[in-house]
């Protein structure tokens, strides 16, 4: 499998296009070659370690910081060069950014100045009924939960109606149900607008979840970038594979192993293996098992017969894996 595919929901001109980003900081190379493009109304989710240059290359996306060498086209046109102020680019990180002093139908006209009043007016109303907060447009940010102020920068970055919208992990400070919901809320909102998006996310369930494909990144580089079900059950690489998702590695001779997931796997009472962990799951028990020779896999099966940790056990794959790369 190629690292990029191209396969994309619009056959058209990319709403984005990043060709060979390159960028170096403190002598270290941040960004080390990166190629990727969105579809209009396409949302791309990137994960990747802490420190391999997510959050860069939104800086550089956005023109918050200029690129060493390579291309940035929005719809089209090359803005590699294009000041972060003259890019049609919408903006949201984790502290949402509101301008504190502002009620919540003036910061989200703070990027129209270049329309009329009557203007302004119309896409803020418009704006805040997309967000489901038409009737707070007189209130201030402090007044709002986290959930409604993240809803207000969404309608920020969209008013200005900008080719794309970068998201550096948005609901990183909400709770897990309410980050759930509002994620869900973020697409539907971003879909019916028709806005491509790539959102910069830690949660690896968030990215699988939202993503219409997920990239994954590793020292600066886009490894492998498809849909969600694609990057799970063939990833490009044992890094990719073990990144999204704990995995397994089974040997299948000749000195090759598989990989598979927890529910490839099943476990069943007596055999060469042994419970290592158990942890309930609710609908499953998760075991972690170990061989003689140290290898260890990790199976969710049900709870129709539970082991106990030092119990003997065999492991036996009940669907096919891969062999990552």
């Amino acid at each position: 499998m190629s690292a990029v595919d191209a396969t994309s929901p619009d056959a058209g001109v990319p709403a984005l296009q990043v060709t060979a980003i390159r960028r170096k900081l403190g002598g270290r190379d941040v960004l080390n070659g990166v190629d990727l493009d969105v579809a209009p109304g396409e949302l791309v989710t990137l994960v990747g370690p802490s420190g391999c240059g997510k959050s860069t290359l939104l800086r550089v996306l956005a023109g918050l910081e200029r690129a060493d060498s390579g291309s940035v086209v929005l719809s089209g046109k090359d803005v590699t060069s294009v000041p972060a102020e003259q890019r049609r680019v919408g903006l949201v990180f984790q502290d949402n950014a509101l301008f504190g002093h502002l009620r919540v139908g003036r910061n989200v006209a703070f990027g129209l100045r270049h329309l009329s009043r009557a203007e302004r007016r119309a896409r803020t109303e418009a704006m805040l009924d997309v967000v489901k907060l038409g009737h707070f447009a007189r209130r201030f940010p402090h007044q709002l939960s986290g959930g409604e102020q993240q809803r207000v920068a969404l309608a920020r970055a969209l008013a200005p109606q900008p080719s794309v919208v970068l998201l550096d992990e948005p609901f990183g400070a909400l709770d897990e149900v309410l980050r759930e919901e509002l994620g869900w809320e973020v697409k539907s909102i971003l879909a019916r607008s028709g806005t491509a998006a790539i959102l910069v996310t830690h949660d690896r369930h968030e990215a699988l979840s939202l993503g219409d494909r997920v990239a994954v990144m590793d020292h600066g580089r886009i490894l492998q970038c498809a849909p969600p079900r694609t990057v799970y059950e063939q990833p490009s690489s044992r890094f990719v594979a073990d990144f999204l998702a704990v995995s397994s590695y089974v040997s299948s001779g000749a000195g090759e192993s598989t990989m598979l997931r927890p529910h490839q796997l099943r476990v069943s009472p007596g055999g060469p293996w042994t419970v290592r962990r158990v942890e309930y799951l609710g609908a499953t028990y998760r075991y972690t098992v170990q061989s003689a020779d140290g290898t260890t896999a990790v199976a969710d099966v049900g709870p129709d017969e539970p082991l106990s940790m030092g119990d003997a056990c065999d492991v036996l794959p009940v669907s096919p894996g891969v062999a990552p790369a």
